[in-house]
């Protein structure tokens, strides 16, 4: 799929459907509201980001064999299940690191970026554990670990995960490592369920986790019990447990290990995205480690917080202006792994877009490079090459769609990369009380026209859903019952006194007279400003 032209297509669509809703009349408010629209105020140019290619932790077939793993995680963790057999997967050294850690005995944080695999970090030594104790004697029902998630969508989602690799491959109720999901969605059945077959592994938020260890419920307190001894507490998502929430769930954690590992034998697990972006890598490590140690009531090493470890996938330097201009001006290389790798356009995609070196540092392990909107990237690529922005545009997406065609591994391509599009809702316009064409609109929230010396107020401007009218919400400051000062006013806001010389009203330009009649019949009132007079007929309301 060529996700630039879907990405075309989606902001089209949406463009369309949130002008859908408004029409406008004048010509001038029109014309700018398109201009805005051309210029992409609602939906800049899309962010694009390289996946980059993590240094290889093995096949889980050669820890096996090395004895770090049973030979049951041979047949669990496999992708392509699906489909048949699949095939073993290959862990990333990050994944393998944490996975030592945690055997050892030591809790770990796992802060890596986006589509790195941070669950199978934790959910590896987990099974491992569970297999090797079941195999060693211990087959009482209990649940021996609880992953907690911040949201249900992750946890749901997770939940798919786990099916994939621990029920695939397996006959039903044939499961090495069971698991089950409790987070108030459940059904009495599922929830039953679980207090007579305690899985190995509990999925849950924290909200759920509280109420299981306080109220008094039968099948809370079964729970409880099925997981006492608990061996693995696992938070996902560390960096959104917070100010006053983080500190919940800090006090959860304590009172989870008061309750169910008085023992003090409890391996935490947490997992991050983001969670430090100041100061060196050993300082954000220690800062990351405060943080967990904080949250799960324990000393955690900052040598026990583990990162991602890339590599590149192209060969040689950043290539010159003369390279650049002749490779956009060659035909796009396709299927060939070993050209690629040593292509211009490559390497300057990767050393631009994928890849920098860590806090600068010319000796530093490389780490990924920052967003950067395809737009820009496609400017500094023509500032570079010397050739047409708009051509080094098509060049660089035809480039990055040609690239991720080629396979250089099982489920890996040459350049992986995912468009982050960021849309903004259609917002308000503002304007000055001036006639067409000589007032100033504008989209941002101000009081005063830029430029104006303070002395041009800017209103909100609204529209008739019918005919596309414009018109001002307004306080009207009245002497001898006539309007003689306007100010701005919220829509919404319809207080009908704030004192008795200020009532709320519409200013609406009407220079061809075709609203503001002596006959309110004849009138294009809405008609909620009419109300039946003396003799019957409609009349403008009195305060009106």
């Amino acid at each position: 799929m060529d996700v630039f032209s879907f990405r075309d297509r989606v902001v089209e669509d949406y463009g369309q459907f949130s002008r859908g809703f408004t029409q406008i009349k004048a010509h001038d408010i029109r014309d700018f509201v398109d201009g805005r629209y051309g210029d992409e105020e609602y939906w800049p140019s899309p962010l694009i980001q390289l996946n980059p290619s993590f240094v290889s932790g093995g096949v889980i077939g050669e820890l096996v064999e090395q004895g770090l793993l049973h030979p049951e995680c041979r047949q669990i963790f496999r992708w392509g299940k699906e489909e048949g057999e699949g095939q073993e997967l290959q862990l990333h050294l990050h994944q393998l690191e944490a996975l030592k850690i945690v055997l050892a005995g030591g809790c770990v944080v796992i802060t890596t970026g986006t589509s790195s695999g941070k669950s199978i970090g934790y959910i590896l030594p987990m099974v491992q554990r569970i297999i090797e104790a079941k195999e060693a004697g211990d087959t009482r029902k209990r649940i021996r670990a609880i992953v907690i998630y911040p949201m249900n969508a992750l946890c749901n989602s997770q939940f798919k995960e786990l099916e994939k690799y621990l029920c695939l491959g397996y006959p039903k109720g044939a499961e090495r490592v069971t698991f089950a999901r409790y987070t108030g969605q459940e059904t009495k059945e599922e929830r039953e369920a679980i207090q007579n077959n305690p899985p190995d592994i509990l999925l849950t938020n924290y909200v759920m986790l509280e109420y299981i260890l306080t109220r008094q419920n039968p099948l809370d307190q079964q729970v409880i019990r099925a997981s006492q001894g608990l061996e693995f507490l696992v938070l996902d998502e560390l960096h959104t447990y917070r100010g006053r929430q983080g500190a919940d769930v800090a006090m959860l954690v304590r009172r989870v290990r008061q309750r169910l590992s008085p023992n003090n034998a409890l391996i935490c697990i947490g997992t991050s995205a983001t969670m430090a972006s100041e100061g060196s890598a050993e300082e954000r490590n220690a800062l990351v480690a405060s943080v967990a140690s904080k949250l799960f009531g324990t000393t955690i090493p900052a040598t026990n917080v583990v990162t991602e470890t890339l590599e590149r996938v192209t060969e040689g330097d950043l290539p010159s202006a003369q390279e650049l201009r002749q490779a956009l001006a060659a035909e796009v290389p396709t299927g060939d792994v070993e050209s690629l790798r040593r292509h211009p356009l490559a390497r300057w995609v990767e050393l631009r877009l994928g890849l920098r070196r860590e806090d600068d540092r010319a000796d530093g392990k490389w780490v990924r490079s920052n967003p950067k909107a395809f737009r820009i990237a496609a400017e500094e690529l023509a500032q570079l090459s010397g050739v047409d922005p708009q051509q080094a545009r098509d060049r660089l997406r035809q480039f990055l769609l040609a690239a991720y065609q080629v396979e250089v591994a099982p489920n890996r391509r040459f350049f992986a990369f995912r468009l982050h599009q960021f849309v903004s809702a259609g917002g308000d316009i503002y304007c000055t009380l001036e006639p067409p064409g000589a007032r100033h609109p504008t989209l941002k929230g101000q009081i005063y026209r830029p430029g104006s010396d303070r002395q041009a107020l800017l209103f909100p401007l609204v529209f008739c859903r019918s005919c596309g009218q414009e018109f001002h919400p307004v306080w009207a400051h009245l002497q001898s019952k006539h309007p003689v000062r306007l100010e701005p006013r919220d829509f919404g806001d319809q207080a009908s006194l704030r004192d008795k010389q200020v009532v709320h009203g519409y200013f609406m330009p009407d220079a061809a007279g075709a609203y503001c009649t002596d006959d309110p019949e004849k009138a294009n009132y809405p008609d909620g400003w009419l109300e039946p007079g003396k003799d019957g007929d409609l009349v403008l309301r009195q305060h009106y």
